[in-house]
């Protein structure tokens, strides 16, 4: 059960966005094929690509956040010592969960709306709140993922060792290295 908890927590953005941009890719080339081979166009295909592309973006904020990529000053941050950087990284995760969990009601009010009008996709007939669940879920996700990475800048703050990953304990090749991380 730690294996699979390990992996979801690892890789379920990664994994989710390379189904997405399979898919979207193979439905375009299908798109592409079926218009210019055969002569005939797909009604549906460019609707499932941008939905598909709609929540590989969401899904993306929440990979950016859990791995630490975003727009900073690593100059200004490199001035301070190792635990002067973890203050500002705990700081800086404060400010962005609390961000997160500000966006979590309108998110869900928006698909609360969504799910009372009834609508659907125009060419598939898709519920468009299978759609416009994605911010309510990436925000969630988000703010989970703050979670995560608060706990580890905060054993960087209090500890002399510096974790570069979280959990370290959990992860399959903890029996390996004696549960440090490399």
């Amino acid at each position: 059960m730690k294996k699979i908890l390990f992996y979801l927590d690892e890789y379920l953005e990664e994994f989710v966005m390379t189904i997405m941009l399979i898919l979207m890719a193979l439905i375009m080339g299908i798109q592409v094929t079926s218009r210019y081979v055969f002569g005939m166009s797909l009604s549906w295909s460019e609707e499932v690509t941008r939905y598909l592309f709609i929540w590989s973006a969401f899904i993306s904020v929440s990979l950016c956040t859990k791995k630490c990529i975003s727009i900073k000053i690593d100059q200004f941050i490199k001035i301070f010592s190792r635990r002067g950087r973890a203050l500002i990284k705990i700081i800086n995760l404060a400010i962005e969960f609390v961000f997160f969990v500000y966006l979590v009601p309108y998110a869900w009010r928006y698909l609360m709306t969504t799910i009372q009008s009834g609508q659907v996709s125009p060419a598939c007939g898709i519920p468009m709140y299978i759609i416009q669940s994605a911010p309510l879920i990436c925000f969630v996700l988000c703010a989970f993922r703050i979670v995560e990475r608060w706990f580890l800048e905060w054993h960087n703050f209090l500890h002399d060792e510096e974790l570069k990953q979280w959990p370290s304990l959990i992860g399959p090749e903890s029996k390996e290295t004696g549960g440090e991380s490399k």
